[in-house]
């Protein structure tokens, strides 16, 4: 039987990453994104990419590393407030952008990843959202068909997977990483813990191994934060006002 587990990222990638494919890359903000593949596909050079995902990461971290080196043509997306550079392509016509609200984006992957060719949903009538989309009206209230969303290949990360490619998510981690890995044909996951089969509770998996094509052992993720926001200590801003004063002879 041919193993799931390849060595490295970029091991992962090597044969499947090109011009021109759709890729998803799972996560929300930073947490939970596969940040050694998307260092990985960065590497392989492959460009004129539509990327479906939640947001774009920040200009230094995540997706942001392909922005930078202008790999992506199109974006599938709800948020991308965190990014500078993502702004100054768009703004410059560098870079389309197809935005979706963001429960509309998971079921589209749901529904890609289940087979379904679409639904219809409330969210979006009447908006820009709706714009050259088949509408109906049921009982009164006008609905949007939504078409579901496949892509070339999946890019997931995962707190524990096995070599078999059962994954387990952690928290806010679960985030779009399960339905994306269903929505692949081919998909790729980084797990930060990497164990042998039967180690993981069958009641506690998330996405069934059928699901996953290879695995990559990462180890643990850096954590990184899109805005860190600080509030000073109890006393502390008096503290500076008395050492202020102090020192202007005050």
């Amino acid at each position: 039987m041919i193993s799931k587990v390849y060595a490295s990222a970029a091991a992962a990638l090597a044969d499947i990453a090109h011009d021109g494919m759709t890729v998803m890359s799972g996560g929300f903000g930073l947490c939970g994104i596969p940040a050694r593949l998307i260092e990985a596909l960065r590497d392989s050079g492959a460009k004129g990419l539509t990327v479906i995902s939640n947001n774009a990461g920040i200009d230094d971290a995540g997706l942001g590393l392909l922005l930078k080196t202008h790999q992506i043509r199109k974006m599938v997306s709800s948020y991308v407030g965190e990014n500078h550079e993502f702004e100054r392509q768009y703004l410059a016509g560098e870079l389309e952008i197809e935005f979706n609200p963001q429960g509309t984006l998971a079921e589209r992957i749901r529904a890609g990843g289940a087979g379904i060719l679409g639904f219809y949903t409330r969210t979006g009538a009447g908006t820009l959202v709706a714009q050259g989309k088949e509408t109906r009206v049921v009982n009164g209230a006008t609905y949007v068909l939504e078409t579901g969303l496949t892509a070339d290949l999946a890019l997931v990360h995962a707190w524990k997977g096995d070599s078999e490619g059962n994954l387990i998510y952690r928290k806010t981690a679960r985030n779009f990483n399960p339905v994306m890995a269903t929505a692949g044909r081919i998909t790729v996951a980084e797990v930060e813990q990497l164990v042998e089969v039967g180690e993981l509770d069958p009641d506690a998996i998330h996405t069934p191994g059928i699901f996953v094509q290879r695995i990559v052992h990462t180890g643990t993720a850096d954590g990184l934060i899109e805005r860190r926001t600080l509030r000073a200590r109890e006393g502390a801003a008096g503290t500076a006002s008395a050492a202020a004063a102090a020192g202007t002879g005050h």
